[in-house]
C-alpha cells in the first residue's frame, strides 16, 4: 500500500470519529438537562475516575497512556459543554458581573497612590503614566505597598511584576501569594540605566556603584568591562541616586534614570548601558476591592493545582476548548509544601466574552485553590 492509501484509511475513520464525537457531546446535553432537573453538580469525580480505569484496561498496554489522555479531554469537553448549556452562575461570576456595574466608566485621574521607593522611582514614572494626578505615598518595601493596600491606608499601588530582559521579579510573586489585592490596570514603561555621579566625577575614578538588583543584572555586561568597581545592591534605583547626592563623593556613581539625574542634581558619566535596548518593566496597579474598567481584555489568576500528573495539562486544555489565549504562565514554589506550585496565569480575553464567564464559573472545579485577581486593560 501507498502512503496515500493509509491517510485514505485515516480520513475514513476520523470522519466516523467526527460523527461519534457530535453524538457524543450531544448526548452530554441531555445528561446536563438532566442534572439541572435533579439538582446533580456536573463534576462527577467517581464515575470519572472509573471510566479511565475501563478506558485503559480496553486497549493494549502500550496504547493505555494515549488513551486515557484522549478520554480525558473529551470528559474535559462534555463537563465544559454542560456548564455552558446550564449556565449556572457562581459566588465568582456573580461578583465580576457586580464590579462591571458599579465600576465608574472612567479610570481615576487622581487618588492616593503607594510605591516602593522615593521620588524619581520606576514605580513612581509608572504611576505618572497610570494617572494624571497622582498623591503618591512612598514605602520602603513591596511588601509595605501590598500592606497599605489591604489596611485602606492608600487606594492604589504600583509595583513591578516582571522585565522583558530580567525576568519576573520574585519577590512580588511571592507577596502576591499572601496578600488580598486585585489588578485594575497594567502599564509598560521604557527603562534606561544611566551612570549617574555628582559633579566633578570622572568615570575612571568611580570605585563604587549602586543600584537596585534588577538594574544591576541588566547592566551586567557594562558592569564587568569596568574594572576595581565594587557593585552595591539597594532598595531601588532612585534610593540609589539618592544616596550618590547624599554623599557628596565624587567616586561612587549609580545606575539609575534620567528624570532621578535631573531631580537629585547628578552628572550623566555613561547613558542607557543596559544589556539590552529594548527593556521593558511591566507595573501592575492594584487594589483592595474589585474594580473593573470598560475594556477590560486581560485576566490574571493565580492557582494551586492538585499534585498528580495531567493537573496543569487539564487546565491548560480547558484554556483551549474556549479558545482563550493565554499570555503568560510563571510558576512559584510555595514554602509551606515540598515540590508544590503556586502558578500564575495571564489571559487574553475580553471580560465581556461569555467564555470568559464559562471559565470563571468553572475554574473551581480544576484546581486545590483559585484566586482571581482581576481583568483589566493596559497600557503600552
Amino acid at each position: 500500500m501507498e502512503l496515500k492509501d493509509y491517510r485514505e484509511q485515516l480520513d475514513k475513520l476520523d470522519g466516523e470519529l467526527l460523527k461519534l464525537f457530535t453524538e457524543r457531546m450531544q448526548i452530554a446535553a441531555q445528561i446536563a438537562g438532566l442534572k439541572k432537573e435533579k439538582g446533580i453538580p456536573v463534576l462527577d469525580v467517581a464515575r470519572e475516575r472509573q471510566k479511565l480505569l475501563d478506558v485503559e484496561a480496553q486497549v493494549p498496554e502500550e496504547l493505555g497512556e494515549y488513551a486515557v489522555s484522549l478520554f480525558s479531554l473529551l470528559m474535559e469537553l462534555s463537563r465544559s459543554s454542560q456548564n455552558r448549556l446550564l449556565g449556572v452562575p457562581t459566588e465568582l461570576t456573580e461578583q465580576i458581573g457586580r464590579a462591571i456595574e458599579e465600576t465608574p466608566r472612567l479610570f481615576p485621574e487622581s487618588a492616593t497612590v503607594a510605591c516602593q521607593g522615593v521620588e524619581g522611582a520606576n514605580s513612581q514614572l509608572a504611576c505618572d503614566k497610570l494617572f494624571r494626578r497622582p498623591n503618591v505615598f512612598y514605602f520602603s518595601s513591596f511588601e509595605a505597598v501590598f500592606s497599605a493596600i489591604e489596611k485602606g491606608l492608600c487606594r492604589y499601588g504600583v509595583i513591578p511584576l516582571e522585565n522583558s530582559t530580567a525576568g519576573s521579579v520574585n519577590a512580588v510573586y511571592d507577596l502576591m501569594t499572601r496578600h488580598h489585592f486585585h489588578i485594575v490596570r497594567s502599564v509598560r514603561l521604557k527603562i534606561d540605566h544611566n551612570l549617574l555621579a555628582n559633579p566633578g566625577a570622572k568615570l575612571e575614578d568611580i570605585k563604587e556603584i549602586y543600584s537596585h538588583e534588577q538594574a544591576i543584572s541588566q547592566c551586567a555586561g557594562y558592569l564587568q568591562s569596568l574594572s576595581g568597581v565594587k557593585v552595591i545592591p539597594c532598595e531601588n534605583t532612585a534610593v540609589a541616586a539618592k544616596l550618590v547626592k547624599e554623599s557628596g563623593r565624587t567616586d561612587v556613581a549609580a545606575l539609575s534614570s534620567r528624570p532621578c539625574m535631573k531631580l537629585y542634581g547628578l552628572d550623566c558619566l555613561a547613558e542607557a548601558v543596559q544589556d539590552q535596548g529594548n527593556n521593558y518593566t511591566r507595573f501592575i496597579c492594584i487594589t483592595k476591592d474589585l474594580e473593573i474598567y470598560p475594556g477590560a481584555d486581560r485576566t490574571s489568576l493565580m492557582l494551586v493545582l492538585p499534585h498528580q500528573p495531567g493537573s496543569l495539562y487539564k487546565v491548560l486544555s480547558r484554556f483551549y476548548a474556549l479558545g482563550i489565549n493565554l499570555n503568560k504562565l510563571e510558576s512559584r514554589p510555595m514554602p509551606e509544601r515540598n515540590f508544590e506550585f503556586m502558578f500564575y496565569f495571564d489571559l487574553d480575553t475580553s471580560v465581556y466574552s461569555p467564555r470568559f464567564i464559562q471559565l470563571m464559573g468553572e475554574m473551581d472545579t480544576l484546581c486545590e485553590e483559585f484566586a482571581y485577581l482581576g481583568s483589566y486593560s493596559e497600557i503600552v
